[in-house]
């Protein structure tokens, strides 16, 4: 018990750091709106970068942390977060711990729901509204409207004599963009924003994720202290010692101080989102408290396990539609996975349950399907590939496992399997490796291959994979075994492969082909 008590004393003790050392910090702004109002435009816009290019379907599906510097010398850290509405939960995180929230709504629409509801969660969270009236280039652009519907919400903005700023911009042309960002430090300046830099660091995980060949890396927001390289972190359940520190664009930092998103490698796994992170003396501290709380989380997770009444039991037997879906979710991002499993659990209704069994990040492993089997459970994966030995026990005992990169097709998927309305169902056939690629004029790249399981065919659908990720879904449009079209080629032997509407090969890539 005292080992204990000394733990939580290192973790309430403020009377070491007094109010004077205080330092002015960057204001930490969440961007929210609605899906293909704007929002990662004008973060791009403001980045001078292309963040939009690397988002698989055009919307953004984690939250990314981006601290932006100006020519005053000024800088704001930027979170963006997803506007879907499968996203609630991201978007809750993100105004936990934001300074201010900016509202980006297209003003060539009207104000939506994923809206409202970001709305509600700023309010909630108690922090000031900046509502960024997008896509004033576009013709039947019309922010009045926008005004007129905010004011029915009892959101008057301050051009209507309100209190709510607000700016008219467009994302794409950088119009009002500069007046956007001087309305965020105004509102910086009188929330007079300060912390405390000379004391061990404290923060919260924004997402974390296994990245091949360096370990869980974990995005995380300096809010109080300065973090360095070599402080032994506890995050939740997990621990380590910080061996690298990595700002948004790849650079090594020695340190950083607060208010700085990073990411860290060195934690013994991925904390979920949302979790608070701090610094400790020594590895031993570290790993006592981690100790403790994985010990408190067990015995939690055991209390509130599900049990079933005899009540229930003849309850559900009366329903005699009743069915289960047993489900186990691995993805490339604690933040999807958790935004994945919350969507797919309220799509459930008294007859029609999805019941998540397992839910993780990383590779969809051979011990996934072992718990599939055992549990008769369907495996969803988001953009995360399958291993070889996974697959080949899958299709050995005809379990499924369902591949996707887009949020929206696994909920609308489901949604309709609940209701017996889903006709699609897909079956990988074979994988093939990338060994070699040429270009060709007026053909485009040809991707050398050698065919690693079962078969590849003509004209099929196909994934392409990288490190386990899925970053292209096409289709294959050329097969050939030397200089002859063939319709397929069977594994251990070599192929020519031609994909629609794409040529950034590497070697080491993996096209799967599916049916």
């Amino acid at each position: 018990m005292n080992k204990k008590k000394k733990i939580i004393k290192v973790l309430e003790d403020k009377s070491k750091y007094p109010e004077k050392d205080l330092k002015p910090r960057s204001p930490v702004v969440t961007i929210m709106g609605h899906v293909d109002h704007g929002k990662t435009s004008l973060l791009d816009y403001i980045r001078k970068t292309n963040i939009i290019a690397g988002e698989c379907g055009g919307i953004t599906q984690h939250v990314g942390a981006y601290n932006v510097k100006f020519k005053k010398g000024n800088s704001i850290t930027f979170l963006d977060t997803p506007g879907h509405e499968a996203f609630t939960s991201m978007r809750a995180r993100g105004t936990q711990i934001t300074d201010i929230v900016v509202i980006v709504i297209a003003t060539d629409d009207d104000v939506m729901p994923q809206t409202k509801e970001a709305i509600s969660h700023a309010q909630l969270a108690g922090v000031p509204i900046i509502f960024a009236l997008n896509k004033i280039d576009k013709i039947n652009s019309n922010p009045d409207k926008i005004r007129r519907q905010l004011s029915d919400m009892n959101l008057l903005l301050e051009e209507w004599g309100g209190k709510y700023q607000s700016q008219e911009i467009s994302a794409k042309l950088g119009k009002g963009i500069d007046k956007l960002l001087e309305k965020i430090l105004l509102e910086a300046e009188i929330l007079n924003l300060k912390a405390n830099p000379n004391k061990p660091a404290v923060g919260t995980v924004i997402d974390s994720f296994l990245d091949k060949g360096r370990g869980y890396c974990t995005t995380i927001l300096i809010q109080e202290g300065t973090l360095k390289l070599g402080d032994y972190v506890v995050a939740g359940t997990f621990h380590g010692k910080v061996k690298v520190i990595l700002d948004e664009i790849g650079n090594n930092l020695k340190k950083v101080l607060p208010s700085k998103p990073v990411k860290i490698l060195g934690l013994n796994g991925p904390p979920p989102s949302g979790e608070r992170f701090q610094v400790f003396k020594n590895e031993k501290e570290a790993k006592q408290l981690a100790s403790i709380r994985s010990k408190l989380k067990k015995e939690q997770e055991h209390n509130i396990r599900k049990t079933i009444t005899l009540e229930e039991i003849g309850r559900r037997i009366a329903i005699e539609d009743f069915k289960e879906f047993k489900l186990i979710i691995k993805g490339d991002m604690d933040g999807s996975v958790e935004a994945i499993t919350d969507s797919l659990e309220k799509l459930s209704t008294d007859s029609r349950i999805i019941n998540i069994i397992y839910k993780n990040i990383g590779f969809i492993t051979e011990s996934d399907v072992l718990l599939a089997k055992a549990s008769n459970a369907i495996i969803v994966g988001f953009n995360v590939k399958c291993t070889l030995k996974a697959q080949i026990i899958a299709t050995k005992n005809n379990l499924e496992i369902r591949l996707y990169n887009i949020i929206y097709d696994i909920i609308n998927d489901f949604k309709k399997a609940l209701y017996g309305m889903n006709e699609k169902k897909v079956t990988v056939i074979g994988n093939a490796e990338i060994i070699n690629f040429f270009k060709r004029k007026q053909i485009g790249t040809i991707a050398g291959c050698l065919i690693i399981n079962g078969k590849i065919i003509r004209n099929s659908k196909i994934r392409l994979i990288r490190d386990g990720v899925v970053i292209y879904t096409g289709e294959l449009i050329s097969l050939k075994r030397f200089k002859n079209d063939v319709k397929e080629v069977n594994k251990g032997y070599e192929c020519g492969i031609i994909i629609k509407d794409y040529n950034d090969f590497q070697i080491g890539d993996i096209i799967e082909c599916y049916i």
